[in-house]
C-alpha cells in the first residue's frame, strides 16, 4: 500500500503541473476579467478599493501553483487508495474484468471525476470573483461539500447494487443498473437540496461561462493525467517486477 500511496502522490504532483498550465492559460484570464467587473462596480458605487493582502501576481503564480500541488498530492493519495480497493477484487495483473492496469486506472479516474467533481459542480457550479454574496459563502461551502458526501454515498450504494445484481443479470446489465441507481439517488438529492442563484444581473455571461469551462478543464486535466500516469507506471511495474513490487497483493494471498 505504501508503494501505491507514494506513486499516487507523485503522480498527483505531476498532474498538478499540467493542471496549472490549463489554469494559467484558460482560467486566469477569466478571473482577471471578473476582478475588473468587481472593481468597476465598486468604483461606480463610490466604494474604496480593498487593499490586497496578496498581490495578483503572487496569486496567479506561486499561490495558484502551491494550491494545485497540495491538492494534486492529496488527490493522488486518495486515488491510489481507491485503485488499491478496486485491485483488491482483481487478479494479480491489476485487471478490472477484462481491463488491464492502464484501463483500470483510467476507469477509477473517470469514476472519481464524475463522483467527486462533476456531480457536485452541476448542482453548485464554480463562480468567479464578483459572483455570489460574501455573507453566504459559509452556507454555499457547506452545501457543496454535503453534495460531495451525497455523491460518494450514492456511488457506494450503486456499486453494491451492481455487484449484487451481477450474478443474475450479468456484468453489463448489472453495471447499467448500478449507474441507474446512482442517477436516481443523485437526482433525488438535487431535488431536495436548496438551489443557490446569486449571479448579478450585470455580470458578463460570457465571463461566467468561460470561467466554468476553465474550471472543468482544470479538473479534467488533473484527473485525466492522474489516471494516465498512474496506470502507465503501475503497468510498467507489473511488467518488470512482481505484483508486490508494484504495490499490489498477489492473487495467491486472496
Amino acid at each position: 500500500m505504501r508503494s501505491l500511496l507514494v506513486r499516487g502522490m507523485l503522480v498527483g504532483l505531476a498532474a498538478a503541473l499540467i493542471a496549472y498550465v490549463v489554469a494559467w492559460f484558460a482560467g486566469e484570464p477569466q478571473v482577471a476579467a471578473a476582478i475588473s467587473i468587481e472593481e468597476a462596480r465598486a468604483a461606480a458605487a463610490g466604494e474604496a478599493a480593498e487593499p490586497e493582502l496578496v498581490s495578483r501576481t503572487v496569486q496567479e503564480t506561486a499561490g495558484l501553483l502551491t494550491a494545485l500541488l497540495v491538492y494534486g498530492a492529496a488527490l493522488g493519495g486518495f486515488y491510489s487508495i481507491a485503485y488499491a480497493f478496486a485491485h483488491g477484487r482483481l487478479g494479480a495483473h491489476g485487471r478490472l474484468g477484462a481491463l488491464g492496469a492502464r484501463a483500470t486506472a483510467l476507469t477509477v479516474a473517470a469514476a472519481g471525476f464524475v463522483v467527486v467533481y462533476v456531480t457536485p459542480i452541476l448542482k453548485y457550479p464554480a463562480n468567479p470573483p464578483a459572483v455570489g454574496n460574501p455573507d453566504s459563502i459559509g452556507r454555499r461551502t457547506t452545501l457543496y461539500f454535503t453534495m460531495i458526501l451525497v455523491a460518494l454515498l450514492a456511488a457506494a450504494v450503486a456499486t453494491y447494487a451492481g455487484r449484487s445484481l451481477s450474478p443474475r443479470l450479468g456484468a453489463w446489465n448489472a453495471t447499467l443498473s448500478g449507474i441507474g441507481v446512482y442517477a436516481v439517488l443523485v437526482g433525488a438529492a438535487y431535488a431536495v437540496m436548496p438551489t443557490i442563484d446569486e449571479v448579478p444581473g450585470d455580470f458578463s455571461a460570457g465571463t461566467l461561462w468561460w470561467f466554468r469551462v476553465a474550471s472543468f478543464g482544470i479538473q479534467f486535466a488533473l484527473w485525466g493525467a492522474i489516471g494516465l500516469l498512474f496506470g502507465g507506471l503501475t503497468e510498467r511495474s507489473l511488467r518488470h517486477g512482481t505484483p508486490r513490487e508494484a504495490g499490489l497483493r498477489p492473487a495467491a494471498t486472496r
